[in-house]
């Protein structure tokens, strides 16, 4: 049996030194600690898929493997993709899980113990409730707050700072119309537009859509 430490940070910025030190301290050998520097967003990440596998690579873990975390959360932020990669590991792959800092969630002492195991997969499942049911009241509130703002020019303002809710809208450069005119007249390409006025392309056009149907 070979045991896999994995651990996880978004940016090189943060420090990583906790986890590891959490793999030192059970023996793990260096050369068997994956590292990933990367969003925990999605399971598209290097170190993760070459535990696990690919359609192009076998996976590291076997039968009777264990991939330790330090956390939940160092496998990834969404609850639903986790539930289907703890199965995927512990069911398909056949091997072992261990969180270090949620003593239910360690598939390894359950291996025979169907009641453990049990327990391991219930616990899952709660959390992945309480954080969809969390990012649920997040959204409620979200829109609730928004819907409560005041009204100014015909926008939502927040109380309390001041400002519009959404994306502020695109504005016009003092040089517009001189370039949408030459640009019209084909004297100049949309490029040389956007790269003068610094405008994204998107806003370019965005611009000339709401020009051009004040215009009508």
């Amino acid at each position: 049996m070979n045991i896999y430490g994995y651990a996880r940070v978004s940016t090189k910025e943060q420090n990583i030194a906790r986890q590891l030190k959490d793999f030192e301290e059970m023996g793990i050998d260096k050369r068997f600690i994956i590292v990933d520097e990367q969003s925990g967003k999605d399971f598209n990440r290097k170190g993760y898929n070459s535990l696990v596998g690919t359609e192009y690579n076998a996976p590291l873990l076997h039968e009777g493997d264990l991939m330790v975390i330090h956390s939940i959360d160092r496998m990834g932020r969404d609850y639903t993709e986790i539930q289907e990669q703890w199965k995927y590991i512990t069911h398909t792959l056949k091997a072992n899980i261990k969180v270090l800092d949620m003593p239910l969630l360690d598939t390894s002492v359950s291996k025979d113990n169907l009641d453990n195991r049990f327990i391991a997969d219930l616990t899952l499942q709660i959390l992945s409730y309480v954080a969809e049911k969390e990012r649920q009241n997040i959204r409620t509130r979200q829109k609730e707050g928004i819907a409560a703002m005041p009204v100014i020019n015909g926008k939502k303002v927040s109380s309390k700072t001041g400002r519009a809710s959404g994306r502020p809208s695109a504005e016009f450069p003092k040089e517009w119309n001189a370039y949408y005119t030459e640009w019209k007249q084909g004297k100049i390409t949309a490029k040389k537009c956007m790269d003068d006025m610094q405008l994204k392309r998107t806003t370019f056009y965005k611009l000339v859509k709401i020009h051009e149907e004040k215009s009508k």
